[in-house]
């Protein structure tokens, strides 16, 4: 009797159906989400602040314009070397708030294993021999 391999589609509803994959998934997703809350934080808090004390400077408007070799193009070729700077601040606060979560998450989960779990019970056997051990102990103190 020959046996029916599973299709591609149970192995992928076998493969989605587990923790891992379902655990991923969202992790995308509130990364995506989270990835916006920081740059709005970086876009609209963090910078407005930095340029501040910087005398107002906008980093998006950093750019130098490059020259053009062939014929003459509608706009201007730029370097946008302003936002990038402000990409990678974004990034750093991401992973510095990414870093203290990490770190906070890994305190409470040594928490709960610092706590010493509780010995096992001893078997029968181990009850029975213990008993035997101290009867024995007694009667060679009586004797």
């Amino acid at each position: 009797m020959k046996v029916k391999k599973p299709s591609w589609l149970d192995e992928f509803k076998a493969f989605i159906s587990k923790g891992n994959a379902m655990s991923l998934a969202v992790g995308v997703i509130i990364g995506g989400a989270f990835s916006t809350i920081t740059s709005s934080l970086t876009n609209d808090i963090i910078m407005p602040v930095v340029s501040m004390f910087l005398g107002g400077v906008d980093f998006s408007a950093w750019k130098l314009t490059l020259p053009q070799f062939f014929g003459e193009a509608a706009e201007p070729i730029t370097l946008n070397y302003g936002t990038f700077i402000s990409t990678v601040i974004n990034f750093l606060i991401l992973a510095l708030v990414v870093f203290w979560m990490v770190k906070i998450f890994n305190r409470f989960q040594r928490k709960k294993e610092e706590a010493p779990p509780a010995p096992p019970e001893p078997s029968p056997e181990e009850v029975l021999l213990t008993e035997i051990r101290d009867l024995l102990k007694d009667q060679s103190h009586g004797c």
